[in-house]
């Protein structure tokens, strides 16, 4: 995970590398990531809600956003 901070706030999130081993691992993240990605743009944080049927996804998500965010001092 990859995040961008401009004056104190998250401006762009990227996600170089996800789960790929199988197919339903990419359907699930192409419809996960992006969603997660817009709720961290939102909320500023990760506070952001789960996305249904993705809970794996959205665990590791936010795990590796909390991190970063840390790293970032935010």
């Amino acid at each position: 995970m990859e995040i961008t901070v401009a004056d104190g706030k998250v401006t762009k999130v990227e996600v170089p590398v996800s789960p790929s081993g199988n197919g339903r691992d990419v359907e699930i993240n192409d419809r996960a990531l992006p969603v997660l990605v817009q709720e961290t743009l939102d909320a500023q944080s990760a506070d952001i809600d789960m996305v249904s049927g993705a809970t794996v996804t959205s665990d590791g998500y936010v795990t590796s956003l909390q991190s970063a965010l840390d790293q970032a001092g935010i």
